[in-house]
């Protein structure tokens, strides 16, 4: 392994490679490679009798005029960003609290992206805004071209519905801006030369004033190239408004300032530590044991204390939360009287409210009565002036609830529902486990018809991520019941380690030279598929996309004989060369560096890229992705299938023009994607 891992290295690093070419955006070959792969895999895929029909009940679903309209509220008036058959780029709307609880509220259109799209010959995605608070009339517009990363940042007038003349303006670039007051910024962005990351994000924070060229604006502080980013930001609670500097090392790692009377001032918070301030306390969560003191807190921890006295340094600790085998913090909300925690236990969520009591300086905690369902959403409605909040409540067969609560309160006040997109009586949900290689137990839910047979034939969709602490939980699709389960499939979804689905733990099991164990991980999942007699390797697909893509090419090389058929959706592929395309040197605390002989020894043994062989039979694979991903690189994509095709293997590739990350920038370009997918799948599987 060792010397195949040195041959790699070689290959890799050859500047010859006969795939480099597939790196250009642009490239004219490249644009020839893509279109081509493209007619071919589309005239496939779309000459079955059952694309067309699913493809027009998937846009139907996406263009649901009875889908929740989610809102935040600022000002006292509800925001809604909106798309349906009418509004394909979308709107945004605003209406009042007493309407949104109407069953068809009356909305007021702030800004329609379709008639700006077609006025200014532009294909513009909405990347949301930033807010002027506390009760501002101004935000940060940001709107990206075709769905990237980058963005262009424009001024917006909330009285008069329009963008200010000479309001603040950036051009499209990743930048990141943060109000100070009405007429100054913190602004990162790309000045030039030497301003941004080796990640391609903002490493200078400045200030800048209305009225000044941004060449003038104030320089607050500088992070280094091999950085992640640095930003600024404001707490406007009143009473409490104080200015921050973040400098992001790496994905997990930052630095935290206090910008007080022109000067920065050291937050002494964990490296890898998360920290924010809720009026007078200091909130912190903890990736890592921490003993700051006398007391050792743990790993996943949530901790509070006086903001003032701990910059003094005062070192007395309220616990907030304790992680245990089972459970893991999941989210934070802030009321303005209340903080509400998220829990996940056994990938189920619970909600817990604490309130700070002033006198003595603790919190009181209760449990808050919230259906005992699948997975819970809190989101504050204000702040500053309410202790209200939406409760979203959802699962793989019951279509997701909003309700309005509040602190202190059970009651519940429905406030909309979405529709089923499919029966879901015929289905059921288990949760089961699968032993991995080291002896470790994983999680992972099944979705099927009660009347399935357990006789190996069943057509099964295994998906999964396992990175960056992100948790997958039950969620209501109509796509996925409309395109899978209808059609007789089976749905699992695995939580797998890399995952935060119990905490900072499960993540960090599966980091950098451990990343095998979410590999692992997976394909014990889909053994114990197939030991329990619902499907077998001829009818079992995988798919996953960006590290979720990643995960699925690594099984596809190190297990295919597991798999009928793979798809791989926006996917890291090439770990010799992913550091140096796009963002991907920020998740070097995620995979490692490639650069680092040490590091390469294990990159090398599952990056798909290195791993895939012309002796080898492999299922059918299909590749998406999106040209104007400006974060995965599409390169990724583009060279794997290259060199499967050049080795005989039996392979479809569709690339969308736009989208982004997301792979589609619209609910049309959505329901085209998914289509194509679920028509490969059941091909494959059925």
């Amino acid at each position: 392994m060792q010397q195949f891992a040195e041959e790699c290295s070689k290959e890799a690093g050859n500047p010859h490679d006969p795939y480099l070419w597939l790196e250009e955006i642009d490239g004219e070959q490249a644009r020839a490679w893509v279109a081509g792969r493209n007619a071919e895999s589309e005239g496939e895929l779309e000459s079955r009798p059952g694309f067309a029909p699913l493809r027009e009940r998937l846009k139907a679903i996406l263009d649901s005029r009875e889908k929740i309209p989610y809102v935040g509220v600022h000002g006292g008036l509800c925001y809604n960003f909106w798309r349906d058959a009418d509004h394909v780029r979308g709107i945004w709307r605003r209406t009042t609290l007493a309407q949104y609880r109407q069953p068809e509220p009356q909305w007021e259109t702030v800004l329609d992206l379709d008639e700006l799209a077609r006025f200014e010959n532009e294909n513009w995605v909405w990347a949301g805004v930033a807010w002027l608070e506390p009760h501002g009339d101004r935000v940060l517009v940001s709107l990206s071209r075709g769905g990237g990363d980058a963005h262009e940042m424009r001024e917006f007038d909330l009285d008069a519905c329009s963008f200010v003349a000479d309001g603040f303006f950036l051009p499209e670039a990743k930048s990141d801006v943060a109000w100070i007051d009405r007429d100054t910024l913190f602004v990162g962005t790309d000045f030039g030369p030497g301003s941004l990351t080796e990640s391609g994000y903002p490493r200078i924070v400045k200030e800048w004033r209305r009225g000044t060229p941004l060449e003038s604006a104030l320089t607050v502080y500088e992070a280094g190239e091999d950085d992640l980013a640095a930003s600024g930001h404001k707490d406007s609670t009143p009473g409490f408004e104080r200015e921050f500097v973040q400098r992001q090392i790496g994905f997990y790692t930052s630095e935290l300032f206090l910008r007080r009377g022109g000067q920065l001032v050291p937050v002494p918070k964990p490296l890898d530590a998360n920290a924010f301030t809720v009026r007078g306390q200091l909130v912190i969560e903890l990736r890592s044991d921490w003993q700051p003191g006398a007391l050792l807190y743990p790993q996943g921890a949530l901790l509070a204390t006086d903001f003032e006295r701990f910059m003094q340094g005062g070192l007395d600790f309220q616990l907030l939360f304790t992680p245990t085998p089972e459970t893991s913090l999941d989210g934070v909300a802030v009321t303005r009287g209340a903080l509400l925690l998220t829990i996940l236990d056994k990938v189920k969520n619970r909600v817990v409210e604490l309130r700070h009591v002033d006198g003595d300086g603790g919190w009181q905690r209760r449990e808050v009565a919230v259906p005992g369902m699948g997975a819970l959403g809190v989101a504050a409605l204000d702040p500053d002036e309410s202790d209200e909040f939406f409760l979203t409540v959802t699962d793989f067969l019951h279509p997701t609830t909003l309700y309005l609560m509040r602190v202190g309160e059970d009651g519940r006040e429905p406030l909309k529902a979405m529709p089923a997109f499919f029966d879901a009586h015929p289905y059921t949900v288990g949760q089961h486990a699968a032993r991995s290689q080291d002896g470790t137990m994983v999680p992972y839910f099944v979705v099927m018809n009660r009347d399935t047979k357990l006789d190996g034939a069943n057509p099964t969709l295994l998906y999964g991520y396992g990175g960056f602490e992100v948790a997958l939980k039950p969620f209501y699709s109509g796509l996925t019941g409309a395109a899978w389960l209808d059609a007789g499939g089976i749905y699992v979804l695995a939580n797998i380690r890399g995952g935060g689905e119990f905490g900072p733990r499960w993540h960090q099991a599966a980091l950098k030279q451990h990343r095998q164990r979410a590999f692992d991980d997976f394909i014990a999942v889909a053994e114990d598929l197939a030991a329990r007699g619902l499907t077998s390797p001829r009818h079992l697909g995988i798919m996953g996309g960006s590290n979720g893509g990643l995960l699925v090419g690594a099984a596809l090389t190190q297990r295919p004989e597991l798999f009928g058929a793979v798809v791989c959706q926006v996917p890291l592929l090439d770990m010799r060369r992913y550091h140096e395309l796009l963002a991907g040197a920020s998740w070097m605390g995620e995979y490692g560096d490639p650069d680092d002989p040490a590091e390469w020894s294990y990159l090398a043994r599952y990056s798909p890229y290195h791993n895939v062989f012309a002796h080898r039979h492999y299922p059918r694979v299909l590749f998406t992705t999106s040209t104007r991903d400006d974060r995965v690189h599409p390169g990724h994509a583009r060279k794997m299938a290259a060199r499967m095709l050049e080795q005989g293997h039996d392979v479809l590739y569709w690339e969308n023009t736009e989208g982004g990350h997301a792979g589609a920038a619209d609910n049309a370009q959505t329901a085209r994607m998914y289509a194509l997918t679920y028509t490969f799948l059941l091909e494959q599987l059925r």
